[in-house]
């Protein structure tokens, strides 16, 4: 299976083992992820200003040129100025006609592509028993999911999980043979981008999302968002902080150079 995939601009430098990761893995499950051509950066942001209309053309562009009505996402702030571009064109008449008259493509985009996180690929496409069966290094270890902001919130538009009790990426961890590990703070803000203009702001969130996992049991984190990486992993507060896609490659038994280890 070949799917459309738009990484952004983070996982080409600072999170590129959340790509690299994650396609080799992907392979190994029988998918691969073909990258979009000339792709542009998503903004990273999404703009609440309702007439805004410039700074989403890339994600537009992005969403159109999606092969077989799927693009597949990873960062997790890509995902969200994709997916709530994409639902913005569905929903709101008066952009999806400035966005067409402005770029006009061959054939109109009203918002036909289906967005899809990796997390939801190897939940509804690979399945999580298939997964599990696919896994040879069982991780065994107890780890918390850090879902963050963008994933979940806001969940009409998002659709990925309960916003406040999700279990996506327990059921992930749980297939990887790690043990979940369930506290209040994983579903919490780790600081965003606050961290810009008030880095020591950031870095008590952070900190404390850390030591609620601690105190719960988790030996390490995972997550799915460069910014939370970079915010946690900051705060320095002892707690191993990794991409889930390194789990995932880890309990498949990949090694660095994507062979069979």
């Amino acid at each position: 299976m070949v799917l459309s995939y738009y990484p952004g601009c983070t996982l080409k430098n600072k999170a590129a083992d959340l790509d690299r990761y994650a396609r080799l893995s992907l392979e190994k499950l029988g998918i691969t992820l073909a990258e979009l051509p000339n792709w542009q950066c998503c903004g990273g942001v999404y703009p609440m200003a309702s007439d805004e209309i410039a700074t989403r053309l890339a994600a537009v562009r992005a969403l159109a040129g999606a092969e077989n009505g799927t693009l597949v996402t990873l960062c997790s702030a890509c995902h969200h100025v994709l997916k709530r571009t994409n639902e913005d064109l569905k929903q709101d008449e008066t952009f999806r006609t400035r966005v067409n008259n402005y770029l006009a493509p061959d054939k109109p985009y009203t918002g036909q592509t289906k967005v899809v996180h990796v997390l939801e690929l190897l939940r509804d496409t690979v399945g999580f028993d298939r997964l599990a069966q696919a896994v040879t290094r069982p991780l065994g270890r107890k780890i918390g999911a850090y879902y963050g902001c963008l994933l979940l919130r806001p969940s009409r538009q998002m659709q990925l999980d309960d916003p406040e009790n999700p279990r996506l990426m327990e059921d992930f961890l749980r297939a990887l043979g790690a043990e979940p590990v369930i506290y209040a703070m994983r579903n919490e803000c780790c600081g965003g981008y606050v961290t810009l203009e008030s880095p020591g702001l950031a870095a008590a969130r952070a900190r404390d999302i850390l030591q609620d996992a601690q105190a719960a049991g988790a030996v390490e984190l995972a997550t799915a968002c460069p910014l939370c990486m970079y915010n946690l992993t900051k705060a320095g507060a002892g707690l191993p902080v990794t991409y889930f896609t390194r789990l995932l490659a880890e309990a498949l038994g990949l090694t660095e150079d994507g062979t069979d280890g």
